[in-house]
């Protein structure tokens, strides 16, 4: 009960009904959560590849936070993935950024589960609208101008 009316703090018939409700959408298989986002959820991860094996010479590469590092005392026996292979990575939509030795660059994973960045890295990287990024330089030279992204993620 509260102080200032004397009713109780809580019903008892509001908090049935609430229960009942929730019991029967879980024995319908719905869950409750799932009927308040009807727009997809945003929280999906997609397979998105990164390709970078035309990098020559060998090297490494991660994408912070998804990836080994490649800042290890010894790359040789380090986790880190190398431009030889080409990688799936299950990420969600959101900014990341492509790291290697000489060379790197932000991208973003669309809600639709493919590849973006800005146009002034087309001589470098290809895949735009696809699941691939592909990384084909091993660094890139100055252009002269004003980069299209933001230099921090």
């Amino acid at each position: 009960m509260t102080r200032l009316t004397g009713r109780p703090l809580f019903n008892g018939t509001i908090a049935l009904k609430v229960v009942s409700v929730a019991y029967l959408l879980c024995a319908s298989g719905i869950e409750p959560l799932a009927m308040a986002n009807t727009h997809g959820n945003i929280e999906q991860e997609h397979a998105i590849t990164i390709d970078a094996t035309s990098i020559v010479s060998q090297s490494w590469w991660q994408v912070p936070g998804v990836t080994p590092s490649i800042w290890t005392s010894d790359p040789e026996t380090s986790d880190a993935y190398r431009t030889s292979d080409t990688r799936v990575l299950q990420l969600k939509p959101g900014q990341y950024k492509f790291i290697s030795f000489t060379f790197d660059f932000p991208f973003d994973v669309t809600p639709e589960g493919t590849v973006a960045y800005a146009p002034t890295l087309d001589q470098c990287v290809e895949g735009r609208g696809t699941h691939t990024l592909i990384v084909r330089c091993k660094r890139t030279y100055p252009h002269g101008g004003q980069p299209e992204y933001r230099l921090a993620p």
